[in-house]
């Protein structure tokens, strides 16, 4: 199977574990710039559980949409575990959706500093009862990072997806 197939493969999963469920998802994009989203809306029939993708590059973005904490950006930054935890919360209630997963990271080339690298991405993914984020340090040019942000993102989203009940019609 060729790496793009795969990859389709992925979101098809994913989306038919939500329809078969009946359950909702929406995402929160920082550096992915709306990539994930992207992927998910390649499925056809996704537009009866996909809720709403929002990308907010900007920290006034992730306050006004997602309601991530002033303090918390000031305090940890834009790309941080508390950051994309609070993502992808944010986005799950603003979206009334039963799964947000949420990216932030840096792409590249330029920002990366000693303790943020270029490469370095966090993913939240949250539903009712929990929030849990990964920090990836991933390889390769700003579309590679981006990629593979978006790749671990859906996969993270489809692990949470299978640990939730189905919801009745």
């Amino acid at each position: 199977m060729t790496e793009a197939l795969a990859a389709r493969a992925l979101e098809e999963e994913l989306v038919g574990l939500l329809l078969e469920k009946h359950l909702t998802i929406s995402t929160a994009e920082s550096c992915t710039g709306g990539m994930v989203a992207s992927r998910l809306v390649n499925v056809p029939g996704v537009s009866e559980c996909f809720r709403e993708g929002f990308v907010t590059y900007s920290n006034k973005a992730k306050r006004k949409y997602l309601d991530v904490a002033k303090t918390t950006l000031k305090k940890f930054g834009a790309v941080s575990k508390e950051t994309a935890k609070e993502m992808a919360r944010g986005g799950m209630f603003a979206a009334d959706s039963d799964i947000c997963v949420a990216v932030t990271g840096i792409a590249g080339p330029d920002g990366g500093t000693d303790d943020k690298p270029v490469g370095l991405v966090f993913i939240g993914c949250s539903t009712a009862d929990k929030v849990s984020t990964s920090r990836y340090l991933f390889a390769g040019d700003r579309f590679a990072v981006r990629a593979q942000a978006a790749e671990k993102a859906l996969e993270m989203a489809l692990e949470a997806a299978r640990s939730l009940k189905a919801k009745k019609d």
